[in-house]
């Protein structure tokens, strides 16, 4: 784990090194500083008889004064050289999870869910920033502080010095037990991290269903519900950590206690009696001063130990995501990387979603380039998960799916969708411009064959009418125009691609009749050599086709002409007689 997230440094490396030895810079002064103020004690205050040394206590205090500029110099280096490691290796794990995220197949997302990876990428990854920027500064000055104070303070008086390595091991095992309490809280808080993002998004994103059915209050009672678990777990996991600052000053004060008396002990003996080690006033401050810095130390290093703990569950989350692996991928040697015509071949093809099931059962055609298809079925019949599997937005579980005469899993991915254009069911426009949102057809189109596809698309019109024409701003999720704009936006976006494969999975369902007659009309005069997959509800938006597939209950229930249908299939015919009855209602 530790490996994985190690490689995010790349690029910051330098600033990686220059932290900690800057940190180590400033510590060795910060040691130094003490000694120093024992000899101005020792020989500025008390030698001489008594008499002192003002010359020896300006010269001493100049040196201190020095190193205290020398500390705030290296002070502020590593601190700078950590804020530019810490940020940067968040920016490159944020791009590296990114990465991973965008190769992902549609299966891989669903197992994590959005609202997960969100999470993942932002939480836990802001996380992990502040720990390493923690261990490249904090952890080597806690440790680098520790091992230099024990060092000098053992110089001065060996017996005294060894109080601090009473402490440690109780603070050890204090620590120790406040981990293995609050590691599985913070694991179960970060679930309902992701809980609570999840009920925010569907809130955000169907706002305007909650309002037109009146559910404020029940969405309210929900994200409460949620927001109090989180509440609880966090209580739960404070009341753990809280008990870190008593076991630490308890410490610390036993330490300042015991040092004084101690040290004070073996002054007297020494001065009054004769007795015992030496060691005079100016030794005891500095002991005292040295203890400040082992116990403020350690109390740094619990701080640091509690956040690594606090964080050992973002890390497992963030590497979860970097060790999946996409389910669908381009095969290793010898990809595709050219589709011949956009022939279709569906052989014995059966499809499940998850283990158990399938939803696409023994699914047998063939459909020759440039051919118009019409496909029609009841709600839930496996129409849209059909046409996924041309592009490989998911893989069959049996049989084989051939585009352009090979077998979809021999094709480079690029390749193979960008020879498929989908007008999906749910139409998606980003933020941007019209041109922008088009552009994503043909990154080079210009400003001419936008519009030319807008036109085939019955968009021109609409657009032409907006202030700023193709230069208007579209909003998040498309907000400012209405569904049947959308999808003719989106439709114009596919025709930009040229493809050798257009699936339209009912993506005039917004328009009306008219404008859905237009449009089947001027995809069949525009790109009669591009193989075209209708997905409608509506029977007179398919039975111009040259052949139509009935699908029921994830089967293939017909294949034939409207007229051929009409006379030998009972699913269709009793759709189409229901649709026309309605019609001539109207």
């Amino acid at each position: 784990m530790i490996k994985k997230l190690a490689k995010n440094v790349k690029g910051y490396v330098k600033h990686t090194i220059f932290s900690p030895l800057f940190m180590v810079g400033e510590v060795l002064m910060e040691v130094i500083i003490p000694l120093l103020i024992a000899q101005l004690i020792n020989v500025g205050i008390y030698g001489n008889d008594g008499q002192g040394d003002m010359k020896y206590i300006l010269i001493t205090g100049g040196l201190i004064a020095v190193c205290a500029l020398f500390s705030l110099f290296f002070g502020v280096f590593a601190g700078r050289s950590a804020a530019i490691a810490s940020t940067g290796f968040a920016k490159n794990l944020r791009k590296r999870l990114f990465g991973k995220v965008s190769e992902f197949s549609f299966r891989n997302i669903d197992k994590f869910s959005t609202s997960s990876l969100v999470t993942r990428m932002t939480t836990d990854v802001n996380r992990l920033q502040e720990v390493f920027h923690m261990l490249i500064r904090i952890a080597v000055r806690s440790p680098a502080m520790m091992i230099f104070s024990l060092v000098m303070a053992f110089t001065i008086n060996a017996k005294l010095a060894l109080i601090f390595l009473a402490a440690v091991p109780v603070l050890a095992i204090g620590l120790w037990l406040i981990m293995i309490k609050a590691h599985p809280i913070f694991k179960r808080m970060f679930k309902r991290y992701d809980k609570l993002n999840r009920v925010v998004q569907e809130n955000l994103r169907g706002v305007r269903v909650v309002k037109a059915f009146v559910r404020e209050e029940e969405e309210i009672n929900k994200f409460t519900e949620v927001s109090s678990e989180i509440k609880d777990d966090s209580i739960k996991a404070e009341k753990i950590l809280a008990y870190n600052a008593p076991l630490m000053q308890i410490s610390v004060y036993a330490c300042i206690l015991l040092l004084s008396w101690l040290g004070a002990s073996v002054i007297v003996n020494y001065n009054v009696l004769g007795i015992g080690d030496n060691m005079q006033t100016g030794d005891l401050a500095a002991l005292l001063n040295y203890t400040m810095q082992i116990l403020m130390s350690l109390m740094s290093l619990s701080m640091i130990f509690v956040t690594i703990v606090m964080s050992r569950a973002s890390a497992e989350r963030v590497c979860e995501v970097l060790d999946e692996e996409s389910t669908i991928q381009s095969p290793e040697s010898g990809a595709l990387t050219e589709v011949a015509d956009g022939s279709i071949e569906f052989k014995n093809v059966n499809f499940a979603y998850n283990e158990g099931k399938n939803v696409l059962k023994n699914i047998n055609f063939r459909i020759e380039s440039g051919e118009t298809i019409g496909i029609i079925g009841g709600t839930g019949s496996s129409k849209s998960t059909l046409v996924q599997l041309i592009p490989r937005l998911y893989d069959v579980i049996e049989g084989e799916v051939y585009v352009g005469g090979k077998n979809v899993k021999d094709y480079d991915l690029h390749a193979l969708r960008d020879s498929v254009a989908m007008v999906l069911q749910k139409n998606v426009l980003f933020s941007g411009t019209i041109k922008d949102n088009l552009r994503w057809g043909n990154e080079n189109a210009t400003d001419e064959q936008m519009k030319e596809a807008c036109i085939a698309a019955c968009a021109d019109e609409f657009v032409s009418s907006f202030p700023e024409g193709y230069d208007t701003f579209i909003e998040q999720g498309g907000t400012n125009v209405s569904g049947g704009q959308k999808q003719r936006l989106c439709i114009a976006r596919a025709l930009l691609k040229s493809p050798k494969i257009l699936i339209m999975d009912d993506s005039t369902s917004a328009v009306d009749t008219k404008t859905d007659a237009m449009l089947r009309n001027t995809m069949a005069n525009k790109i009669p050599g591009t193989t075209k997959l209708i997905i409608a509800q509506r029977i007179s938006s398919v039975q111009d086709c040259d052949r139509i597939i009935v699908v029921d209950n994830g089967e293939i229930n017909g294949i034939g002409t409207h007229a051929e249908l009409i006379e030998s299939n009972t699913i269709y015919r009793e759709v189409y007689e229901s649709q026309a009855k309605g019609e001539d209602k109207e």
